[in-house]
């Protein structure tokens, strides 16, 4: 299964470069416009005045598919896999704070246990006695 991953990987990364080298060689709509007024060096081109364009476009097509089907490959084989017990959620592996235990009655008699002092807050703010 990784093996599946890391070849639909490669490909994807060498379909990016390629259609990124592709879409830099091409020239714009607003190209013609130039051609008309005495820049029209299109014909001496190597793929011709209009066969450049077409073989350009349509190879930035394929390769816009392929990205495209590795794109999705990955997304369903890399949601296939199990994860591991220790590479869940940080949340999901902390320990639960226990809360301090209420004031227990001992069994048998009627009066409750002798209560510790009370902590003060943790706020910072002073106590006023009798309040």
């Amino acid at each position: 299964m990784n093996v599946l991953l890391t070849i639909l990987q490669a490909v994807q990364i060498l379909a990016a470069i390629g259609m990124i080298g592709l879409i830099l060689m091409q020239h714009g709509k607003g190209a013609d416009a130039g051609a008309a007024f005495g820049g029209g060096a299109g014909s001496a081109s190597l793929f011709g005045a209009s066969g450049g364009a077409n073989f350009l476009s349509r190879t930035t097509a394929v390769l816009a598919g392929v990205f495209l089907v590795c794109t999705l490959g990955l997304a369903y084989f890399g949601n296939l896999r199990t994860a591991a017990p220790s590479s869940g959620s940080v949340l999901e592996s902390t320990v639960p704070v226990q809360q301090p235990a209420a004031q227990q009655i001992p069994a048998g008699t009627g009066a409750p246990a002798a209560a510790a002092p009370a902590e003060a807050p943790a706020t910072g703010a002073a106590q006023i006695p009798g309040k």
